[in-house]
Order: structure tokens, then sequence, then C-alpha cells
């Protein structure tokens, strides 16, 4: 086997653990922690056209104060679904609408759902670095097989096992540093 099959291998296991670490990012963009954040309505979806479609496909998103996102629909007719999508989304939000524009109050927090969302981070975090694990898995078991079907030598083995467990403790890494950024947002520590 040449050198170039295990580059291939590598570059995949870092495509799939940066996909997986993106996965995690956005996931915790939808965690609210008091402060305004485009990204917190990311995953509201409005019922328009006859279709679910995301918030930001109907309405531009802006934050003019902290704890305010101010919705403008692009079309008018849709303030009224718009509100209600926000309304019964699990954020717990409560929109208004001045006829033009929806205004989003970001209500500050209790330390009880800091808490809860706090474990809530720790959960979703976990999850990503158990994918980031299955991914290193199924990288190491290519490995042995190759090896097993005489492709590869063991000093290519162990060579590609620590590389590949090189690029794991890497995306590891970023993403406790995710979870970190987001405990200090939630919890101030």
């Amino acid at each position: 086997m040449d050198v170039s099959d295990l580059k291939g291998l590598f570059a995949e296991v870092k495509k799939r653990m940066d996909g997986q670490l993106e996965f995690v990012r956005k996931e915790l963009a939808g965690v609210r922690t008091g402060r305004a954040s485009t990204g917190l309505l990311e995953h509201v979806q409005v019922e328009a056209y006859g279709s679910k479609v995301p918030l930001n496909q109907v309405a531009s998103l802006s934050i003019p104060e902290p704890s305010l996102i101010v919705a403008q629909p692009f079309d008018p007719s849709l303030m009224a679904v718009i509100e209600k999508a926000i309304r019964t989304s699990d954020l717990g939000l409560n929109p208004g609408n001045d006829g033009k524009v929806i205004r989003i109050p970001i209500p500050a927090l209790t330390e009880e759902r800091r808490k809860d969302l706090s474990r809530h981070v720790h959960k979703m975090t976990e999850e990503g670095r158990n994918h980031v694990r299955v991914v290193r898995r199924d990288a190491n078991d290519k490995l042995k097989k190759m090896l097993k079907e005489h492709e590869i030598s063991e000093d290519e083995e162990k060579r590609s096992l620590d590389e590949v467990q090189k690029i794991t403790d890497q995306h590891i890494k970023l993403v406790d540093e995710l979870q970190q950024k987001k405990d200090q947002e939630l919890l101030g520590k």
C-alpha cells in the first residue's frame, strides 16, 4: 500500500471529526445564555408558503441591544406565523410585534435554569466526543484490517494508529473548549 492511501484515510478521519465539531458548535449556538444571539433562533421553523422553512429565510434578524433580537419579515403577511413559531419553540421566548418588526426580548436566566442548561451543554458535548471516538474506532478498524491483509506493515500501522489518536485528541480538545466557553457564558465561571 502506498502512503497516499494512508493520507486519504487521515484526511477522511479529519473531515468526519471536523463535521462533528461543526455540529456541536451549531447545537451549542442554539442554547440560550441570556444574551441575544441570532444563533438562538437557528432551529426555529416557520410554516410559510405551504412548507416549513428556517426563520432566517423569511425574516432578517438583528440584535439592536444585548437582550433583544429583532426579526424583520421579508413578507409582512407572515408576521403572525413567525411570531407563533418563535412563541411555540422550546426556547421560552415571548415575541411581540408593532406591525413592522417582531421584537424578541431575551429574559435573564435564573440560576436554576443556567445549571439545567449547563447540564444540557455537557450532555451535548459528551455526545460530540463520543462521535469523534466512533470515527477513531472506524479508522483503527480499517488500519487493523489493512495490516491483517498485509497492505501495510506493523510499523506503518503503529504510526498510523498514533496519527489517528493525535487527530482525535485535537478534536476532543476543541469540543472541550467549546463546552468551557459555553459554560463560561452560562455560569460566568
